[in-house]
């Protein structure tokens, strides 16, 4: 299904969002588009929306599967207008958003759907999940000069930390069972990142309300949102496998030349499966077992 920009898309196109779990994916180029989508239809999502310039074109065979939505992402805060468009049109259902040449993995993916680790998370009371975002990049740049390879994916296996986040509304103490995580190229090339867009963490996958917002640094205006666990214990909590930062940092005219290889003496192949993410610690099961 066509739409004709955003506001046709929530007028026309309540069949996308009927439903939840849906996937809403934002095509910045068309870097593995193809691939973005068909992974997250495997997962189970009820429908996928992606939001593309006129410019790129989708593969014939997801023409008919998943609903395309004209729209410009160069425009600012492009992303938080169209979730938020979303949310007010589609109240009280699970909504999850990512990038082209992003895709999600969650603890036990392989042989689970989307729809049985919500109901388990909703079941927990939680209406929200965090997200890393974890870099990949191609392991040969000469091979591969817009760092993205699928089949020569790479990842860092350590290096990853977190901060407290401070609250500027209660004198900078911390905000309880929030943290700032940090890590992969964001970290090692942090010169080339602006302060603002150095988290990794994302809060990409959550329960639509009337009211609720998404703000530019991928947190919501409901602090219970942005929480890793609730109070009693730990909580599920997802991946983002993502060749988005590699893409930029080659991309960009001021770090392109500077890097030669992102690998280093940390770097490890990505295996494509979420066992290496659980054993690196990089999602958590909780209480899902």
């Amino acid at each position: 299904m066509y739409y004709n920009g955003l506001s046709d898309y929530i007028q026309k196109g309540k069949a996308a969002f009927a439903k939840g779990p849906i996937a809403l994916v934002f095509a910045e180029d068309d870097a593995e588009l193809g691939t973005t989508l068909r992974h997250h239809m495997h997962s189970g999502f009820k429908s996928v929306t992606v939001f593309m310039s006129s410019l790129f074109e989708l593969p014939p065979d997801l023409e008919n599967r998943v609903h395309r939505v004209e729209y410009d992402m160069t425009v600012e805060g492009a992303l938080p207008a169209a979730i938020n468009a979303v949310i007010a049109a589609a109240p009280d259902i699970w909504m999850y958003y990512c990038y082209n040449a992003e895709y999600l993995f969650y603890p036990f993916c392989e042989t689970r759907t989307i729809g049985e680790l919500l109901t388990f998370h909703t079941e927990e009371r939680r209406d929200a999940m965090l997200a890393y975002v974890v870099d990949l990049y191609a392991g040969n740049l000469d091979k591969c000069p817009n760092a993205v390879s699928l089949d020569d994916a790479h990842l860092d296996r350590s290096g990853y930390y977190a901060l407290a986040r401070p609250d500027p509304a209660n004198n900078n103490y911390p905000k309880e069972r929030q943290l700032d995580f940090f890590g992969g190229l964001r970290w090692r090339y942090e010169e080339h990142v602006p302060v603002e867009r150095r988290k990794i963490d994302r809060v990409a996958l959550f329960k639509s309300k009337p009211g609720l917002k998404l703000r530019d640094d991928h947190t919501f205006d409901d602090e219970e949102y942005n929480t890793y666990a609730c109070p009693w214990h730990n909580n599920l909590t997802a991946a983002i496998v993502s060749f988005r930062t590699a893409k930029a940092l080659k991309r960009n005219p001021g770090s392109t030349f500077d890097i030669r290889s992102f690998r280093w003496y940390n770097s490890t192949p990505f295996e494509w499966h979420s066992r290496q993410l659980l054993d690196l610690g990089l999602i958590e099961p909780g209480q899902w077992f």
